[in-house]
């Protein structure tokens, strides 16, 4: 069951987190709504590391909705190989492009309903490209927060759609997007999935798997 937090503990875990990740922002490189949306489609079960590995390649070649809805997959594949399950990923990634340029007059939607409407573009992917491209207001739900949003005792749920409307109704809007990058940033490099850094995390307090221990 989901714990309750007032206003004020909201607000001391997310200058907690703060404190510890100062630098939390996405780090997928990109100069371009769609080099985002290309990257983060791309980083499905893929770091964010190999996908900028990946990128800093492909981008030198295509980087235009034009160039890569032009492209049949098999030449797409061997850029992003080492992301994994590039066959799906190429198919995706070329659709979208297909659609960008023939719906949307070549630019990258700028809103959720019509970014989910895009081949390989869930919710997830969605909301990163609304919330960090376009500095829209949206929670994206990877593994990470959906890992801490149940630990921390924000929501009691498997289920992204559902842990992301527990986190909009939880957290500030104006800082949705912010705290999006605060929780991942705290998964990858504090809170690990099999062994979390307890002793040197600053929210434990409030954290109900630690305080359950």
């Amino acid at each position: 069951m989901a714990k309750s937090f007032d206003t004020q503990e909201i607000e001391d875990i997310l200058a907690q987190l703060e404190n510890m990740h100062p630098q939390a922002v996405c780090e997928l490189d990109y100069k371009s709504p769609f080099e985002l949306l290309v990257a983060v489609i791309l980083s499905a079960q893929c770091t964010d590391k190999r996908v900028n590995q990946v990128t800093e390649k492909l981008f030198k070649v295509y980087n235009t909705p034009k160039q890569f809805a032009e492209l049949e997959e098999e030449q797409l594949a061997p850029y992003i190989y080492s992301c994994g399950f590039y066959r799906n990923k190429a198919k995706n990634i070329i659709s979208a492009s297909r659609d960008i340029m023939t719906k949307f007059g070549g630019e990258v939607p700028n809103n959720i309903d019509e970014l989910i409407t895009l081949a390989g573009v869930g919710r997830k992917t969605a909301n990163v490209v609304y919330s960090v491209a376009f500095g829209g207001d949206a929670i994206a739900v990877d593994t990470h927060v959906l890992r801490l949003a149940n630990r921390i005792g924000f929501c009691d749920s498997d289920d992204p759609v559902k842990v992301e409307k527990a986190l909009m109704e939880v957290l500030p809007k104006e800082q949705w997007s912010h705290a999006h990058h605060l929780l991942i940033h705290h998964g990858r490099y504090t809170c690990f999935a099999r062994k979390p850094d307890c002793e040197n995390c600053r929210i434990s307090d409030y954290c109900r798997a630690y305080t359950d221990r």
